[in-house]
C-alpha cells in the first residue's frame, strides 16, 4: 500500500512570521494536531498543538507576540507519495513522530500521513497492513522515556537526563530540543547525534 493511498491531502499549512494565536485558530478549524511550515512553497518546518501548548506555558507571553518561527521543528521527518506504507511506519518508529508531511520532490507538501489514517486503513482492510504492525508502531512512539541514573545528568539546567532504548538496541538520552545522546549498549562508548 503507498502512502498516497491512505494520506489526509492538501493539508492546512503556516509560515514562520504566523504567530501561534492564528497557528492555533487554524489547528481548531480545520480539526488537526501539525502544522506544516512553509516556506518558498517548500517544507521548511512542522509545529504541534503540543509545542504550542508548551511554548504558551513557559515562556509566559501571549500568543500573539511569538511567531511560530520560534516554536517549529525544522528537522522534518518525511515521505513521498510513492513511498510504501510499511517504511513510512518505520520512518515513525525511528523519530517517534505520529504524523508525517508527505512532500513531493521538490519539497513541495502534499499531504500528512498520520497514525489514524494507517489504523483506518487496517480497519476498512485495505492493503497489507496488519493490526499488530500498527500497534508496534503506536507502542514504540508512546514509550514514555523513564530517568536513568548511568545517564548523566545536566546541572545547568537542574534537569534530570532521562532515557529509553532506540531500535537498535542502544541507550538514547533524551535531552534538550534537537539533540540527542546515544550510549552504544555494548561498547558504552558515547555518539553525539544532532
Amino acid at each position: 500500500m503507498k502512502v498516497e493511498e491512505v494520506m489526509t491531502p492538501m493539508p492546512q499549512c503556516c509560515g514562520f512570521d504566523t504567530n501561534l494565536a492564528e497557528a492555533t485558530e487554524l489547528l481548531w478549524n480545520k480539526d488537526c494536531g501539525v502544522l506544516p511550515v512553509v516556506e518558498g512553497g517548500k517544507l521548511a518546518g512542522i509545529i504541534t498543538d503540543r509545542d504550542i501548548c508548551i511554548a504558551l506555558g513557559t515562556r509566559r507571553r501571549f500568543a500573539e507576540e511569538i511567531s511560530v518561527r520560534d516554536v517549529a521543528t525544522r528537522e522534518v521527518q518525511t515521505c513521498a507519495l510513492q513511498d510504501d506504507v510499511h517504511a513510512a511506519m518505520a520512518v515513525m518508529r525511528r523519530a517517534r513522530v505520529r504524523r508525517l508531511p508527505v512532500v513531493d520532490q521538490d519539497g513541495k507538501v502534499e499531504g500528512i500521513l498520520a497514525l489514524n489514517d494507517i489504523v483506518q486503513a487496517v480497519d476498512f482492510n485495505h492493503g497489507t497492513i496488519t493490526s499488530e504492525e500498527v500497534i508496534n508502531t503506536l507502542k514504540t512512539i508512546s514509550e514514555y522515556p523513564k530517568y536513568d541514573p548511568d545517564v548523566p545528568s545536566n546541572p545547568a539546567s537542574g534537569r534530570l537526563k532521562k532515557s529509553r532504548l532506540n531500535e537498535k538496541g542502544e541507550k538514547e538520552s533524551i535531552g534538550s530540543k534537537g539533540s540527542k545522546a546515544i550510549q552504544a549498549k555494548k561498547t558504552g562508548a558515547w555518539v553525539a547525534r544532532a
